[in-house]
């Protein structure tokens, strides 16, 4: 009888353990937040652009899963201006300069423009090595709520292109902070 309240015991204290982190939202920077009772919808789903002023070359593109939202990150190491962004529904992700569609899995796609090349200006030489048409090298969506595919549109005139495929049209924000650019998408309205 003994034992068997000790195991009851270690199972309650284990279940309490298990409730009290499940709701620890994670931050791009690996950070933990505190946890979200509502998540926030109030982002909208319109176009959103702001700043036009060239960047330093995009160094890395990572995604990250949080409770309320799916998470995107534009790493442009080095810079110091506000980054120019344009980001918005279409209906068909079209590859910039050739104006070829490129598929996107997904009930919706975001196109996300940043006023960050992903090669060097000065020697033209790739600095984020990605191949139009193609997913996102290095990101994995496997078990994302809201992410379903990524694919590189096109670096041009200073510009680099990404469609992101979202399982339907939900809201989203975009903020900069330090040398980064975010891009989160809700899970639900």
């Amino acid at each position: 009888m003994r034992l068997l309240r000790t195991a009851a015991a270690v199972l309650a204290l284990a279940g309490t353990a298990v409730t009290g982190t499940a709701g620890t939202a994670w931050a791009a920077d690996g950070r933990t937040g505190a946890s979200a009772a509502v998540c926030s919808t109030g982002w909208g789903s319109g176009l959103k652009s702001a700043g036009h002023s060239q960047a330093e070359p995009l160094k890395n593109i990572r995604t990250g899963a949080h409770e309320c939202y799916d998470r995107m990150v534009f790493d442009v190491t080095g810079t110091t201006e506000e980054l120019g962004y344009h980001v918005g529904y279409v209906d068909v992700f079209h590859q910039d300069g050739s104006g070829k569609p490129i598929p996107v899995k997904g009930g919706a796609i975001l196109q996300i423009h940043v006023t960050a090349p992903s090669y060097d200006p000065e020697t033209g030489e790739a600095v984020y090595a990605a191949r139009a048409g193609q997913p996102l090298p290095g990101v994995d969506l496997t078990g994302y709520r809201t992410f379903r595919d990524t694919r590189f549109g096109a670096s041009f005139e200073g510009q680099t292109q990404v469609g992101l495929g979202v399982r339907a049209r939900l809201p989203f924000r975009v903020f900069q902070t330090g040398d980064r650019l975010v891009v989160d998408v809700a899970h639900t309205w």
